[in-house]
């Protein structure tokens, strides 16, 4: 007993010493990228959500707020039917009901009789959801099974105030959330230790694919236990469970692999969204030595209304009319050439185009440039 306890404690001392040693080499080496937990870059491959669907109803709206189409009505009478009630769909025109779409994730770990979240989207044209209630829909999966059932009252973290003459709104009123709204019926286990040639394999998938990355992680884990990981490719190590490792002693085992932290490299990218003027610069982006000219074209149209007021002297011929009148004005700024030495940081890379005042709009009309004269030493994505 004294021994197992002996081997336990040395195991904990090792790991707590090869952190500190992995913490501080990133953080004295120069030129690598920020040092991150294994387990907040990486998803152990077989865990996954599923994802559950159902149409529903929604009842309890304000008057007028719901539906008004054949659908919901025609929910609603069957609805009633069950419960005894025979009822034409024209027989109900009260629009305090809605027809929604109903989301949720069957997690990996939800067992039956967890609960899980609910998203629920109107269908047919209710206005807002404020202050209904789902009546009790079953979710199923993609196999046509179902997983589980939602009810509750939606929130929509909103809300709507109206007048006879205006209208305030306040967050998205057609779209709600039920937190905890539906009850997990039949799980789904999943299963994510494989079994090859008589070892028992745990698979881990980088977020961000780089063989870089995948180096330092199975070279960290290695440390803990010798042997037990190898690189498949830019996005996948593939673990070994050591023979004295118990089943039940297998999420200890991931614990422990996922602890260690690494510097992940992330290739030098420059990301530009035209719609929005949105610009992303990687750390690693650097630029040629070049010259930049910045310039460009303003022209300003001012449209004005002029008073005509007849000026002749004892007369009552003359008519006042409003005469439009139009100004235009051409403004060239100067041109900036300005001439940029290599840049290898993000620092130095954005004093240099702020130099020449440059607009977001400009800046990608520069790396478009840049990218194309081959001094962007980046991977250029439009998106």
């Amino acid at each position: 007993m004294k021994s197992i306890m002996s081997n336990q404690a040395n195991k904990q001392t090792t790991l707590i010493m090869l952190a500190i040693c992995a913490f501080m080499a990133c953080a004295l080496t120069p030129g690598i990228g920020q040092c991150e937990r294994i387990k907040d870059i990486v998803d152990i491959q077989g865990l996954r959500s599923n994802p559950l669907t159902g149409v529903g109803l929604v009842i309890g709206l304000a008057a007028g707020g719901g539906d008004s189409t054949l659908l919901s009505q025609q929910m609603l009478t069957n609805l009633l039917r069950d419960s005894g009630l025979v009822l034409k769909p024209t027989d109900l025109t009260g629009g305090n009901i809605a027809v929604v779409w109903v989301t949720a994730e069957l997690g990996p770990f939800s067992r039956e009789g967890s609960r899980i979240d609910v998203d629920v989207s109107t269908v047919g044209n209710a206005k807002s959801l404020q202050g209904g209630r789902l009546l009790p829909t079953p979710l199923k999966g993609l196999d046509g099974q179902v997983y589980a059932v939602a009810d509750g009252g939606i929130s929509i973290g909103g809300w709507t105030a109206t007048g006879d003459k205006a209208t305030i709104t306040k967050n998205h009123q057609t779209v709600g959330r039920i937190p905890d709204g539906a009850i997990v019926e039949k799980e789904e286990i999943s299963s994510f230790v494989k079994h090859l040639a008589g070892n028992r394999i745990i698979a881990l998938n980088l977020r961000n694919g780089d063989f870089s990355t995948a180096r330092q992680v199975s070279q960290a884990i290695n440390k803990y236990y010798p042997n037990s990981a190898a690189v498949i490719d830019a996005g996948t190590i593939q673990i070994r469970i050591p023979g004295e490792i118990s089943a039940e002693g297998i999420a200890g085992f991931i614990d422990d692999i996922t602890k260690p932290e690494v510097s992940v490299d992330v290739p030098a990218t420059v990301v530009i969204n035209e719609r929005t003027g949105t610009i992303v610069v990687g750390e690693r982006v650097g630029i040629s030595a070049v010259a930049i000219s910045q310039g460009s074209l303003v022209v300003k149209i001012k449209e004005t209304e002029l008073v005509s007021q007849p000026v002749a002297p004892f007369s009552d011929s003359g008519t006042t009319v409003a005469v439009p009148d139009t100004s235009i004005g051409v403004e060239e700024k100067d041109a900036h050439l300005i001439q940029v030495s290599r840049s290898v940081t993000v620092s130095e890379l954005a004093k240099n185009l702020n130099a020449i005042g440059a607009t977001p709009r400009d800046l990608i009309a520069i790396f478009n440039a840049l990218k194309k004269a081959g001094a962007l030493q980046a991977k250029l994505v439009i998106m």
